[in-house]
């Protein structure tokens, strides 16, 4: 009998020991799985968009991006920087038969079509000495920053158009700012958001001052304005980023961008010091993320839009110096993965400066610097995260 308990005993010990074997690795599946089953928009590069522009022309540095309510996409380019041998048609007399500089501000339709085309000096206002960033509005009117720094045309200023061009209001002037505190003048504007909500104009103030600034969008009278953390800015300069050193209190230039969710929450591109920045509209400091911290020069992060489902969940960075979109779930500001990489080729980037969404999820992004084009990353659902850096998103056979 002895041993027969002896016996049963040790049966019952080896089912509880295969029972916590089985239960370990149900959970090590269950982990895994869960791992796998991490989700995030996915995007495949469309090669044969925007199609090729009329009359020879050529893009510069592109430098902005907005689609307005139609799901027109909107580019504003650097027409002069194309060298004389890009642009032969245009000299004096033309060395070839291409190419020529396109106009500044350009349209298109949803299918890649170029269906509007102006921009440059005009009667009534300055066009900015080098333009930068582009937003079309909630009553179709097109605002455009500009960070010239050359001697007499010194951006200090946002102008305001309609849709065929057609000037509106300009706000502030050139080489008029005096820092920072300047109520009447910006420094160098890298970007502007206006807030249907609100008819509030939020200005990324910039390339020469160290601030977020609001207006009314209809008058151009500052409202308020602040700097990192919600500070009173200081133009100070604090020298080279040091990954390693403590977060700094203030913006270093360029504040690239100031763009606000549908719940409210502003969020700042701090580009040199890799770092967003989350306020309320009040400029109430809420929280900052570090995006590839170790980043040095011109940094990490260039550029934001966000997804198009209602909670706006996903966020969408740009990364001009690692050549790289993030997709962030905007509630934990986890990066969930990227793509992208540096090349000429589509899918690739080379100084991925601006981003923007349609309607339908799509992304738009532009390039400066060499890159100097704009390319359209087709949203394709939800799929699993298999890795962290997706590469080059290029067209699969089983597109849906």
């Amino acid at each position: 009998m002895r041993k027969r308990n002896l016996y049963i005993a040790a049966i019952f010990v080896a089912v509880l020991l295969a029972l916590g074997v089985a239960e370990r690795a149900f959970e090590r599946k269950a982990t895994s799985q869960g791992k796998e089953t991490v989700m995030a928009p996915r995007f495949e590069v469309d090669p044969m968009w925007p199609k090729p522009l009329p009359n020879h022309w050529l893009m510069g540095m592109a430098i902005g991006v907005g689609v307005d309510a139609q799901d027109h996409v909107w580019i504003v380019h650097r027409a002069d920087t194309l060298s004389p041998n890009e642009a032969a048609a245009d000299q004096n007399p033309p060395t070839g038969s291409c190419c020529s500089k396109a106009p500044p501000v350009l349209e298109f339709d949803p299918a890649g079509n170029l269906v509007g085309h102006w921009g440059g000096p005009g009667e009534g206002y300055e066009w900015p000495g080098s333009n930068h960033g582009i937003f079309v509005d909630h009553k179709g009117n097109v605002w455009i920053g500009g960070n010239g720094s050359a001697q007499g045309a010194i951006d200090a200023h946002v102008l305001k158009f309609t849709k065929s061009g057609k000037f509106l209001m300009q706000i502030g002037h050139q080489n008029k700012g005096t820092g920072s505190n300047d109520l009447e003048n910006f420094g160098r504007v890298a970007k502007i958001f206006v807030d249907a909500k609100t008819n509030e104009a939020y200005i990324a103030d910039g390339y020469g001052n160290k601030r977020v600034v609001v207006i009314d969008a209809d008058t151009g009278k500052f409202k308020r304005y602040w700097g990192a953390y919600g500070n009173k800015p200081d133009d100070t300069n604090f020298g080279p980023y040091d990954p390693n050193a403590p977060p700094i209190k203030q913006f270093r230039t360029p504040v690239h961008c100031a763009d606000l969710s549908n719940d409210g929450l502003l969020y700042v591109c701090d580009r040199p010091n890799d770092r967003i920045q989350v306020f309320r509209p009040d400029g109430t400091f809420v929280k900052e993320v570090f995006i590839a911290k170790k980043t040095l020069g011109d940094g990490s992060v260039w550029d934001i839009a966000f997804s198009k489902d209602p909670q706006q969940k996903y966020l969408y960075v740009a990364d001009g110096k690692n050549e790289k979109v993030y997709i962030i779930e905007r509630s934990t500001m986890q990066i969930l993965t990227s793509f992208g990489d540096g090349g000429r080729q589509p899918g690739q980037f080379f100084a991925v400066h601006s981003i923007a969404t349609d309607s339908k999820g799509n992304i738009y992004t532009t390039e400066t610097y060499e890159g100097r084009r704009l390319q359209k990353f087709v949203y394709k659902g939800l799929a699993p995260v298999t890795k962290q850096d997706q590469g080059t998103v290029w067209p699969t056979s089983n597109t849906k």
